[in-house]
């Protein structure tokens, strides 16, 4: 076993450990790829996918380390994904790190409108769950469920994550939970100090374009003061690719980092 993958194996180990006690809140990750100038799709939302094999490889060997896989309604529809574990190597991969062959699929939908046509209705992979809100419509909540998907409504105009989340530990025994975008999502997982970890696959594409998305979108933080700030933990090339992982940096580091900042820029 290489030395990277064993690190890992511990990672997943750890974390899962976190999260023992009732209503304790997973371990969150992310994970996106985006162009060098920060972008993670074109303006028209026509290229979303644009990583190499080796970004693909990596991201089933994220889903490998955790219990469920997370996404929002508009990357299901987008890419039709099917959020399942992959091929049969990395189910074995996760029972080396000791969890079920298949992860959990938890879809974010304010509506729970989603087509029947989509993947993630079809293809086999671990039980499918929808978090929605209370201004869902029966049907289409009906729908999903005649579909064998869980239903759950949390929020009345938009999703609230940390009950969700809360509700995840609890009902589904999730430790470590995965995010896979959108930028909305990623942005509304932020804003609720809920990310852990980040990984960012840097590609060598330029798309530009001021309304082209990026990692995280929707309303964002004001200042300094409010903005999350995480440690980059490692960079490693594959092909012509960087592999960045970034962790949460605590909150009083985090603090007089940003106090700094404003020193010297004062001095300036």
């Amino acid at each position: 076993m290489s030395v990277r993958k064993a690190a890992a194996r511990k990672r997943v180990q750890r974390r899962r450990t976190m999260g023992s006690g009732r209503s304790a809140r997973p371990w969150i990750s992310l994970n996106m790829a985006m162009t060098a100038d920060g972008k993670t799709a074109t303006a028209t939302r026509s290229i979303s996918s644009f990583g190499s094999p080796h970004d693909r490889r990596h991201l089933y060997e994220l889903r490998a380390q955790a219990d469920a896989v997370m996404t929002g309604a508009g990357t299901v529809r987008s890419e039709n994904a099917d959020l399942a574990a992959g091929a049969n190597h990395f189910r074995a991969l996760r029972r080396r790190n000791g969890l079920s062959p298949e992860n959990l699929r938890v879809v974010v939908s304010r509506g729970a409108k989603l087509s029947p046509a989509l993947r993630v209705f079809s293809e086999p992979g671990g039980a499918l769950i929808i978090l929605t809100t209370r201004q869902a419509h029966p049907r289409a909540v009906a729908a999903a469920e005649r579909r064998g998907a869980a239903v759950a409504r949390f929020g009345a105009r938009d999703v609230d994550l940390p009950a969700a989340i809360r509700w995840l530990a609890d009902a589904w025994k999730v430790r470590r939970l995965h995010c896979e975008g959108g930028a909305e999502l990623n942005q509304a997982l932020f804003a609720a100090d809920l990310v852990d970890e980040i990984h960012v696959t840097w590609c060598p594409w330029i798309f530009g374009g001021r309304t082209s998305p990026t990692l995280a979108e929707g309303v964002g933080f004001g200042s300094l003061a409010e903005a999350r700030r995480f440690r980059l933990s490692s960079v490693r090339q594959r092909g012509k690719e960087l592999f960045l992982r970034f962790v949460r940096e605590s909150r009083a580091l985090a603090r007089s980092a940003k106090g700094g900042v404003t020193r010297r820029s004062a001095r300036r």
